[in-house]
């Protein structure tokens, strides 16, 4: 296992650790406070775009697409991508300063490996020059969503349109007017297979028939400026050129969706982790209870060496997915994608519960990123396919390959 990154990637994660701490680090309450505030929702502080106009300049920019996503690739592979990822990942809102955030990023995967050239000139350029953003309809609320097979949503042709009705909800990004572009998933083929019925189709946010039913609140919060929203689909029309790939691909699409983003995706929860670790070795010095630093009590020491533990066994696992879909595809890696997706968000909240105990009533407040990363890690067990999916996957795939 060789994780040694060249002398131009260590050279980029410098320049970003740079680029943090001049304009992210020193922004980082800033984000909050203006995002919490009523009269702001849905909008981005003044200097926001300032900030990633400056870190595009600095070639800061899109670093998510490896280099099998050329022209639009800086041209790095998964591994070498990966501590970029843990870097930006250390402040909460960070990975949109260099457009690489969520949902856009897997969507941008999408449209440049199955969009045709029309798609990818219309909706993948500006979301590359972050012009615009999007969000992924996939999730409804009548049915478990973590089968991809039971969505119901229809996709119905008729002449040269897709006509669609349904209910979607959880459409992270959707509710903020950046929103553009929708990728919705429903059901086109009855018929087929059961993995082929389902197909993935481009949606304007402002094509009309899509209503907002309302915001939803992931643990009481609106996560302005991009938002969570459950939407309505009433005789939702679209040309038939804005179906991706072909009717019945969508499954398909869904699957192979973030092949390179779920080590991104795990690595921005090692990023967040080891903040979080950071920030508690900091507290443990400086805060003095019972006569004493935390740092000299046993309990303090053993919370952070387990953090410690726990941080680097999944940044090694992380690092181990990686390399193996660089060298053998996603194929090979599938294991691994599994063990990450269980592992990543679950060392994240248990580190930031240990943060919490130590930091106590800072700790719960809106004084630190902790909290948050304590709920993200929390709602990503479910958002992004829930833990008993991934261990059964995990399970199946681990039976075959050692069963007598």
């Amino acid at each position: 296992m060789g994780f040694e990154v060249s002398d131009r990637v260590e050279a980029l994660n410098e320049q970003l650790k740079a680029f943090m701490a001049e304009h992210i680090y020193p922004r980082e309450r800033d984000w909050h406070e203006w995002c919490h505030e009523p009269e702001n929702l849905w909008q981005v502080p003044d200097w926001y775009d300032g900030i990633r106009d400056k870190a595009r300049e600095q070639g800061l920019w899109n670093l998510f697409l490896p280099h099998e996503y050329a022209p639009w690739s800086p041209g790095l592979s998964n591994v070498e991508i990966a501590p970029l990822f843990e870097t930006m990942s250390k402040v909460m809102w960070a990975q949109g300063v260099f457009n690489c955030n969520a949902p856009d990023r897997g969507n941008m995967e999408v449209l440049a490996k199955y969009g045709t050239e029309a798609q990818q000139k219309q909706w993948l350029e500006p979301l590359l020059e972050g012009k615009i953003r999007s969000a992924y309809a996939m999730t409804e609320p009548q049915v478990a969503s973590s089968d991809a097979t039971n969505m119901e949503l229809e996709i119905r042709r008729d002449g040269d349109e897709y006509v669609l009705n349904g209910r979607k909800w959880w459409t992270t990004g959707a509710v903020g007017p950046r929103c553009k572009i929708m990728l919705v998933m429903g059901k086109s083929n009855p018929e087929n297979d059961r993995h082929r019925q389902h197909s993935t189709i481009l949606v304007p946010r402002d094509t009309p028939g899509v209503e907002l039913v309302r915001t939803l609140r992931a643990f009481d919060s609106l996560h302005s400026p991009g938002g969570e929203a459950e939407l309505l689909f009433n005789n939702v029309r679209v040309p038939v050129t804005n179906m991706i790939k072909g009717e019945g691909c969508g499954f398909e699409i869904a699957q192979g969706r973030l092949g390179p983003g779920r080590f991104q995706y795990a690595m921005g929860f090692v990023g967040m982790a080891q903040r979080c670790l950071e920030l508690m070795c900091a507290r443990a010095k400086e805060r003095v209870a019972f006569g004493e630093p935390l740092i000299k009590k046993t309990s303090a020491q053993h919370e952070i060496a387990r953090s410690r533990c726990d941080i680097e066994q999944c940044r090694l696992l992380t690092l181990q997915a990686a390399e193996v879909m660089d060298r053998e595809g996603l194929d090979g890696a599938r294991p691994y994608i599994s063990m990450i997706k269980i592992v990543a968000p679950k060392m994240a909240q248990e580190v930031a519960d240990r943060a919490m105990q130590i930091f106590g009533g800072m700790g719960v407040g809106q004084d630190s990123m902790i909290p948050e990363v304590f709920t993200v890690g929390r709602f990503c067990r479910i958002a992004d396919g829930p833990d008993e999916v991934h261990m059964s996957q995990l399970g199946k795939l681990t039976a075959r390959q050692l069963a007598p």
